[in-house]
């Protein structure tokens, strides 16, 4: 089975600027991301995929491979599912493993665990997720509670919360579904392997940024 990863690294950040270069524990996000997935050790291959040349050079530097996408699909219009197509069209695989930079505080260990489960499941589609035992309400009706009765936190079922951390995708369901004009992120089966909040913990503002160095003491993240 060849399993390849993808870090997508979008220059342009409407709510934190140039947010994949920005520094966490004196590196750029984006070079955490590589470190992880090169010390993984799961990987043939490691891509950094951008539409700015200014990430080659980083990527290169630190021992992976770079993917510069159309210009077009670094904007604020593109979805996730057309740079991925995109990139799945040039670099065959089995699966494709999306690794977030914007995710620094899942370990190298998650990225081990999650890779392993991608290898021995048989899903299409596997999602990192955070599973949250507290009492969840959509559109002011329970999700995972009743009214009629109160539940003890640890007896609830969780909700299950997607947070992008680290995403796979059989290259094969993926492209097919596309090309059907459907939704290929949840096409086929979807799998489901829990991470911790922290690694869970995206980085979209210059708070999550700042919540995301005060918590690096408390993990083995970021790259280790």
């Amino acid at each position: 089975m060849k399993m390849i990863a993808m870090i997508p690294a979008r220059m342009g950040s409407q709510r934190l600027q140039k947010k994949n270069l920005a520094p966490l524990a004196g590196q750029p996000l984006i070079v955490h991301a590589i470190r992880k997935c090169l010390k993984s050790g799961r990987f043939d291959e490691i891509w950094v995929n951008s539409e700015h040349p200014d990430f080659g050079p980083i990527a290169e530097a630190e021992g992976a491979y770079f993917h510069r996408r159309p210009e077009a699909l670094g904007g604020n219009q593109a979805t996730s599912e057309d740079f991925v197509e995109e990139f799945l069209g040039v670099h065959p695989c089995d699966f494709l493993v999306q690794v977030h930079s914007i995710a620094p505080l899942l370990t190298v260990e998650d990225v081990r665990s999650f890779c392993d489960t991608v290898a021995a499941g048989n899903h299409d589609a596997v999602m990192s997720v955070v599973d949250e035992n507290l009492e969840c309400v959509f559109e002011g009706e329970p999700v995972n509670f009743t009214f009629a009765e109160k539940t003890n936190s640890q007896d609830l079922e969780p909700v299950r919360r997607i947070v992008w951390a680290i995403t796979a995708w059989r290259r094969a369901t993926f492209l097919e579904a596309k090309a059907a004009g459907g939704c290929a992120t949840y096409a086929g089966k979807i799998g489901y392997v829990s991470v911790n909040r922290m690694a869970g913990h995206v980085i979209k503002t210059q708070d999550d940024l700042d919540i995301a160095e005060a918590m690096i003491g408390l993990s083995a993240a970021p790259d280790g």
